[in-house]
């Protein structure tokens, strides 16, 4: 699904806007222009939280005030043995007044490898069909089934083209849980809106070539002390268990450390683990967060579930975190055996 055909769009009206205030992450946010108030006050959001915000932010043409959008990011592998698809999920069941956004079109098709960011004009067009405001306050989610797992690369993908008002639900699978409302169908008709084509924020991404000299200096004396975690799962980081992506080797790059997804999230509910855990579960695996961390995973996707868990811990926050965009499928297709930059230990 292009992203231009994303959605169907209605007429467009004009837009005024009262208040270009931009708060960071976890600050609450108050808007007074149109007399009312709602604040989001964390960078992961509760069901309990998200429901009560929508509520005093109910859909009003007459306001001025940025708005609550929930964001469906649902996304499921290629080899998903139940042949899933995200939008069919989203027409299953979705938070009222939710929008969809595509993974796999709102990215640069052109490059040999799965959703890799897309340009900053495919970026714009994508949040103009999904009618999204500059200054709104995007709450994105994931599917019931999988709980965390592809919301938080789409929230990512805001952050590094510098949308400010960015949130993860956690989780959408306790959304229903819980009893929240919820709605089938198609996405609804939205206005289209204006956004601005952005710059994105190169300190955010990692290219092939600096995150392979970052790999020849590991463990060298002198080294920078640049930590690369990886999302997959520990025998593919091992190099025992198989690549989902047949030819693809398993194994993982000199230094870094396995932080498997499943380890972040409660077994249950499959929401983040408080953040006191995720600081006990990092600090276990000899993470330092005074020195630069670098995500990784097999496309792009998981690494940045382990990118917000270290927000939620409060990792990295003056070092310095970035997402390796390739990831694995780009790694093992373009180093070459001689470099011995794919290690595999029992």
């Amino acid at each position: 699904m292009a992203a231009s055909s994303l959605l169907r769009t209605s007429f467009h009206h004009p837009r005024s806007f009262v208040s270009q205030a931009r708060p960071l992450i976890g600050k609450p946010r108050v808007i007074m222009a149109s007399k009312r108030a709602y604040t989001l006050d964390s960078f992961l959001v509760k069901p309990a939280e998200l429901n009560e915000a929508l509520k005093q932010n109910a859909p009003s043409r007459l306001s001025t005030a940025p708005r609550i959008v929930p964001l469906c990011a649902s996304w499921f592998l290629p080899n998903d043995p139940e042949k899933r698809t995200g939008y069919e999920v989203f027409k299953k069941g979705h938070i009222p007044s939710a929008r969809f956004f595509d993974l796999d079109a709102v990215a640069d098709t052109s490059s040999p490898y799965p959703h890799m960011l897309p340009s900053a004009a495919t970026f714009a067009s994508a949040m103009r069909a999904l009618g999204i405001h500059r200054d709104d306050n995007v709450v994105v989610y994931d599917s019931a089934e999988l709980g965390i797992f592809s919301a938080p690369r789409v929230a990512w993908t805001l952050r590094a083209f510098g949308h400010s008002g960015v949130h993860i639900l956690n989780n959408y699978k306790q959304w229903v849980a819980e009893g929240y409302p919820v709605e089938e169908g198609e996405q609804a008709p939205v206005e289209a809106t204006n956004y601005p084509e952005p710059d994105i924020d190169a300190g955010k991404v990692v290219t092939f070539e600096e995150m392979r000299e970052i790999a020849r200096d590991a463990n060298k004396e002198g080294s920078e002390g640049v930590q690369v975690l990886d999302a997959r799962s520990l025998g593919r980081w091992k190099g025992v268990d198989p690549e989902p992506r047949p030819g693809l080797s398993s194994g993982h790059m000199p230094g870094s450390i396995s932080v498997p997804v499943p380890e972040l999230l409660d077994p249950e509910t499959k929401t983040f683990l408080p953040a006191e855990k995720l600081r006990e579960i990092f600090a276990s695996k000899g993470v330092d967060p005074q020195r630069p961390i670098i995500s990784s995973c097999g496309t792009g996707v998981t690494a940045a579930v382990i990118d917000a868990a270290l927000t939620e811990a409060g990792y990295g926050l003056a070092a310095g975190r970035r997402l390796y965009d390739g990831s694995w499928t780009e790694w093992a297709q373009r180093v070459k055996p001689s470099d011995n930059l794919i290690l595999k230990s029992e």
